[in-house]
């Protein structure tokens, strides 16, 4: 599985944007995708997950703003990302593997190159 996040950019405190991770084969359906995040000069941490069958779990600095989707016609997860803070400004990344959801970025064997998001105050 190859994946392509796109989506980031430079947005005021309180503004919207939508992150996209696209992927190549055809049992991406199967697949569980996280978010990372990692902010300049901090370790990746967990955003969020979607599970092959829709369930989500989030972290709870981002709960209740973002919100994580999956169309596996078109092999993409997305993610909402609403009432944006100048805390979220940080490199996402998408990842994905074949099993459960887990919070720690070594479980996951497949990885996007990052998108840049920067939230201005």
């Amino acid at each position: 599985v190859q994946l392509q996040a796109s989506g980031g950019g430079l947005v005021q405190a309180g503004g919207s944007l939508r992150l996209s991770c696209a992927a190549s084969g055809r049992t991406f359906m199967r697949y569980t995708t996280v978010w990372f995040r990692a902010a300049p000069g901090k370790e990746r941490e967990f955003v969020a997950f979607i599970l092959w069958n829709g369930g989500s779990t989030y972290a709870d600095s981002v709960k209740g703003r973002f919100t994580i989707s999956r169309d596996n016609a078109k092999s993409t997860v997305s993610l909402q990302m609403n009432s944006l803070k100048p805390e979220d400004t940080a490199v996402y990344y998408c990842a994905a593997h074949l099993g459960s959801g887990y919070y720690q970025p070594t479980r996951y064997g497949y990885w996007g190159q990052g998108t840049l998001v920067t939230v201005s105050s």
